[in-house]
């Protein structure tokens, strides 16, 4: 399945948030591909983000990813970068994007 989503950067973090994403832990990206992601791709236009994930289960990967400590920093760093962050709730399934249109 293919999901999408929504987050937005702090018009002043803008730089800070691309500098980290050069450096995600490879052992955030081992724990993201072992929940069953298999691509995620981030598009930013101005302050808005724009997530592509394509995964087996969304709702599953976020419950899985959610507890896990390298996840739990990430989403730490990304807090202070993000004015809307991405959503690891037991909504989170529900912040996805709906399709509108497909070719």
């Amino acid at each position: 399945m293919k999901v999408a989503l929504h987050t937005r950067i702090r018009p002043d973090r803008i730089a800070d948030y691309e500098a980290a994403h050069q450096e995600v832990p490879p052992e955030l990206v081992s724990a993201i591909r072992d929940s069953g992601a298999r691509e995620w791709t981030i598009w930013r236009s101005g302050a808005d983000l724009f997530h592509v994930i394509e995964v087996d289960d969304y709702a599953a990967m976020i419950d899985r990813l959610a507890g896990l400590p390298v996840n739990i920093a990430w989403q730490a760093r990304m807090a202070e970068l993000l004015d809307v962050a991405h959503d690891y709730s037991s909504d989170a399934a529900g912040a996805v994007l709906p399709v509108v249109w497909q070719l």
